[in-house]
């Protein structure tokens, strides 16, 4: 068995594929010479046998055709067996004339050159086959054998199954493909039979399937999760082959085939940017990005990348976070001169400089405090950073006449249930009505939660799974709108290219779901049975928080735009004097840490900013 495994030395592979070379040579002229070696051919032999033993030995050192895994052995070592042969036979016909010159006869006939060649690269190649052979068979009892089914009978399905064959540890086998192509169906590819997905129910039946392979790119979202969903439901896992892009050195591997995670079952269909829009306002410009080691903020980094900015100032307080973006960009975006920034955006003097010594010509404040129930019992910090940070932010911004300035803002500003999403709507309020008077156009940009955040509810639940639970719900009736980080920073760029300034954009996130069922399906994702493998938990609401996310208040209705998952708010007016006087007040009274008369302002500021589950809900009455 050792010698078929991955422990097998390499100089008893190369010693064999020496003695094939050896009896190939021998096959070689007894089928030349028709069984009856001439006397003059054996004479040669003490030349003949050397030379081409010493020409593949040469080659199989040049290909490394003795460094592989017999078990894994597939289509990649067999090109290293003929390009090594084809070379060794090269150097062998090149060296015949020359030898003819000097001795008169040749080193080596040249039939038995070619016979030889074949016969080598055959027996190598057989050798490699029988070898992976024999291990999975003799490893195949060892363990339950999992039937599988592969999702697209294209070349990528094709190559998922050579992978679970080569590796036969898995204990897997594809007992079929399924592919809509009705051109496909009905057909064989290497003996396994291609069906319709209409079959999936009577296959999966019949084989007793326990995996279920994604092996297309070309699945609209909406049909990709139902399909999941079904899987589910009875207990098949689901896999899903990388892009090509991410095959380890253009090969793929059998772990290389993950299996879906949540993100899968929320995934919509691609976004589709006006890319032209997007690259005539940011190529060539100077871009600050505050929050840019956060989630958000170096998401809109990476993707600012691919529209060439001549410079991007990187602004974040976190040292650690800044540093690994830091060394991402060297190499992900060399061609763009980054700056990067430890500083606080509360902090005028310092953003002072950093304004006067880089001039951005376009900003996006991402740079804020977002968790709701660590801002309830620290008001002082969210007025401090979303409120102040953001003033100082979008003053500094009119006043060295930056093009245009996006903020990003939240769901949780709209009738605001917290500290959180209060001093985020005041935010809003002040960037609003700056822009009417200032040359700078200021947009907002507003929507929900961002899955795999920082501290978001996924990784959280993750965690709790990973640990074998309890996982914690806080209410069974609590939804929120989810969206991926890539989709959210996509339709940023795009809403502030399309900004003119003065607008709030909300952006489409698709259908609420319920957290209870969430943590259902990802119990499940991991092959656990809610409820059975993993208790679950309520909790009651933290402070601040609301059963349900609002993307607009009563007053507020929506206007479209070019882009069917960008809707315009169509909100009040906000007078500049009014708002700067009001927050100029708050934040004075932040200078006293008294944290009760400062809600009592931002409710005053807020009107329907209604605490919930709070120690501040005593001054709703309050506010007439």
């Amino acid at each position: 068995m050792r010698l078929l495994s991955g422990s097998t030395p390499v100089w008893i592979l190369f010693a064999g594929d020496l003695f094939i070379t050896f009896v190939a040579i021998w096959i070689s002229y007894l089928l030349r010479f028709e069984f009856a070696i001439p006397q003059v051919e054996w004479l040669t032999f003490g030349v003949v046998f050397p030379a081409i033993l010493a020409s593949r030995a040469l080659g199989f050192l040049l290909f490394s055709t003795h460094r592989t895994m017999i078990r894994f052995s597939g289509f990649g070592d067999f090109r290293s067996i003929v390009l090594a042969n084809i070379t060794a036979t090269g150097l062998l016909m090149l060296s015949n004339p020359v030898f003819f010159m000097m001795k008169g006869v040749y080193t080596v006939p040249f039939s038995i050159l070619i016979i030889e060649l074949m016969f080598t690269t055959v027996m190598m190649g057989a050798t490699r086959i029988l070898g992976r052979t024999l291990y999975r068979e003799l490893t195949a009892g060892k363990g339950e054998t999992y039937q599988v089914l592969i999702f697209g009978a294209g070349e990528t399905g094709l190559t998922a199954m050579r992978a679970i064959q080569r590796d036969a540890g898995t204990r897997y086998k594809v007992c079929g493909f399924l592919d809509d192509d009705k051109t496909k169906v009905g057909k064989k590819f290497q003996g396994v039979p291609v069906k319709s997905p209409e079959d999936f129910d009577i296959l999966r039946s019949q084989h007793n399937v326990r995996l279920l392979i994604l092996a297309t790119s070309t699945m609209q979202a909406a049909r990709r999760t139902a399909l999941i969903e079904h899987c589910l439901t009875h207990q098949v896992k689901v896999f899903s082959v990388p892009p090509v892009s991410k095959w380890i050195n253009g090969e793929l591997s059998f772990k290389q085939i993950r299996k879906i995670n949540i993100n899968s079952l929320l995934e919509r269909d691609p976004i589709v940017l006006d890319l032209a829009l997007i690259g005539s306002q940011m190529q060539g410009k100077r871009i600050l990005v505050s929050g840019a080691a956060g989630s958000i903020g170096s998401e809109i980094v990476r993707q600012l990348t691919q529209f060439k900015p001549v410079q991007l100032i990187l602004l974040d307080q976190a040292e650690s976070a800044l540093y690994e973006l830091e060394r991402e960009l060297e190499t992900e975006a060399e061609h763009i001169k980054c700056v990067f920034v430890v500083g606080d955006i509360t902090n005028q003097l310092r953003l002072e400089a950093v304004f006067e010594q880089y001039k951005p010509e376009l900003v996006f404040h991402a740079a804020a405090y977002k968790h709701v129930p660590l801002m309830e019992s620290n008001v002082y910090e969210a007025c401090r950073t979303n409120i102040m940070g953001t003033r100082i932010m979008a003053d500094l911004s009119h006043r060295f006449k930056v093009e245009k300035f996006v903020m990003v803002s939240t769901d949780k500003a709209v009738r605001p249930s917290n500290v959180m999403g209060a001093s985020k709507r005041i935010a809003e309020m002040y960037v609003q009505a700056l822009g009417v008077t200032s040359t700078t156009r200021f947009v907002t940009t507003r929507f929900g939660n961002v899955l795999g955040s920082n501290g978001s509810v996924i990784p959280l639940l993750t965690r709790q799974i990973e640990r074998g639970g309890p996982v914690t719900v806080t209410h069974p009736e609590i939804t929120r709108y989810f969206m991926t980080i890539s989709e959210a920073c996509q339709l940023v760029l795009e809403a502030s290219a399309m900004g003119e300034g003065g607008e709030i954009f909300i952006f489409d996130m698709g259908k609420s779901v319920k957290i209870i069922d969430l943590v259902h399906k990802m119990i499940q994702l991991s092959g656990l049975v809610p409820g059975k493998d993993i208790e679950i938990v309520y909790t009651g609401l933290r402070p601040g928080e609301k059963l349900y996310e609002e993307l607009l208040n009563d007053q507020e209705n929506t206007l479209p735009t070019h882009h069917h998952q960008i809707m315009r708010a169509r909100i009040a007016p906000v007078h500049f004097e009014d708002i700067s006087n009001k927050v100029g007040e708050l934040l004075q009274m932040c200078e006293h840490l008294n944290e009760k008369e400062m809600v009592r302002l931002m409710k005053a500021l807020v009107p329907d900013y209604v605490s919930n589950n709070s120690v501040f809900q005593t001054l709703d009455k309050a506010v007439v």
